[in-house]
């Protein structure tokens, strides 16, 4: 009985040893099969290999002769592979991609793009305007017809907070003086007074933007829609430049674009070559921060981090509207303009009274003669 019974397991690690072998080959047929590695024949022949190789082949293949997993249940590699060629490293490297590329090529072809498409397409079939000018056009009819009533309510929602600064020092006095009394009577720390103040000063100009309808968060509601619209113009101009679709309409407006330029960019299809288009952008972005911070108003520690960021932002743009097409660049430096402009104009006491704008203590009736004076003390007359 004890023979018999180490007999069996000695034939049982046996085929254990070579139930993995055996195994492998038909998995691994299969999946040759599969993707199209080997023939039946050339399979035929590394089973007589192997069998060569390991005498207990043909012992244990009686029994596993058969496929134990069948192709319905392997899972199918796909054929079709991605092969990155010399074309397709070229067409990258100068920005004609062809193509689903990731995120930024489904941002190109989306519905907004194509919507800023027609609109340009639309302005130059109406108007029969070179592109250049039919840009211009285009910049212009949508900074005013969008990004200017949400300027004038950010300028309005802005003058009500300014006017709001005197009523929340007041308070902010009477609440200090509360907290430090209350607090010599629980024993509070300096650390814990603190953090009661500042809680409830929170609260209380909270409250007082509720009541006037003020939240400064509204005067950022003109960058949620400026961006977007910046973004896909610059994409619609962007697909018609390098023809990106390689669709009929975007290679007959690509033709175009190469004889609508004007002055020292006569093809709109490629970058400013001279560098006055950027340095104009920089120029501009630049001025338009500088208004911001010359204002009266002093800047909060965050403002301030935002305005140096900005700063920052306007000149790298130089060296990328210098590498976009001049359409682009185009594009970019006159909305930039017009937004300078509308800024200048909403300056002025009588539009602002036209706008019914409130009146603040920002507000002046010389307005761009205290921007220059501000600008002369701050840079060139420092001690």
């Amino acid at each position: 009985m004890f023979c018999h019974l180490v007999k069996n397991v000695s034939l049982w690690t046996r085929s254990s040893e070579f139930h993995s072998c055996v195994l492998l080959l038909p998995r691994r047929y299969l999946y040759a099969r599969t993707i199209g590695v080997v023939d039946d024949k050339s399979h035929t022949k590394g089973r007589a290999a192997y069998s060569q190789i390991s005498p207990d082949f043909h012992r244990y293949n009686g029994v596993y002769s058969k496929r134990l997993l069948l192709p319905s249940h392997l899972p199918l590699l796909p054929l079709n592979r991605n092969i990155i060629s010399a074309a397709s490293l070229a067409a990258a490297s100068t920005g004609q991609v062809t193509g689903d590329h990731g995120v930024y090529a489904k941002m190109a072809d989306s519905a907004p793009v194509h919507l800023a498409e027609n609109v340009l397409i639309s302005l130059q079939e109406v108007t029969g305007i070179p592109w250049w000018a039919n840009i211009l056009c285009a910049t212009v009819i949508l900074r005013t017809a969008v990004t200017l009533p949400l300027s004038i309510y950010q300028m309005y929602i802005l003058a009500k907070v300014e006017n709001l600064q005197s009523e929340i020092e007041s308070l902010a006095k009477r609440l200090r003086y509360e907290v430090s009394v209350y607090g010599k009577q629980q024993g509070w720390s300096d650390k814990v007074a603190k953090f009661h103040f500042n809680k409830n000063m929170k609260r209380i100009t909270t409250e007082l933007y509720v009541r006037d309808n003020c939240h400064p968060f509204k005067a950022s509601l003109i960058m949620w829609i400026q961006i977007p619209m910046w973004i896909f113009m610059s994409l619609a101009l962007r697909n018609f430049s390098y023809c990106m679709n390689g669709s009929t309409t975007e290679l007959f407006f690509h033709k175009q674009l190469q004889d609508g330029g004007a002055l020292w960019f006569p093809d709109l299809t490629l970058p400013d070559s001279t560098w006055i288009l950027p340095i104009s952008l920089g120029v501009i972005n630049l001025v338009l921060v500088e208004m911001f911070a010359l204002r009266k108003i002093e800047l909060s520690r965050f403002q301030r981090y935002l305005t140096n960021f900005i700063r920052a932002v306007s000149i790298l743009m130089i060296p990328i509207a210098a590498s976009v097409p001049s359409s682009m660049a185009l594009y970019w430096v006159s909305s930039s303009f017009v937004g300078l402009t509308h800024n200048l104009l909403l300056r002025l006491p009588t539009v602002r009274r036209l706008f019914r704008v409130p009146r603040s203590k920002a507000d002046s009736d010389t307005p761009y003669k205290d921007m220059f004076s501000a600008f002369i003390t701050k840079y060139f007359k420092r001690k």
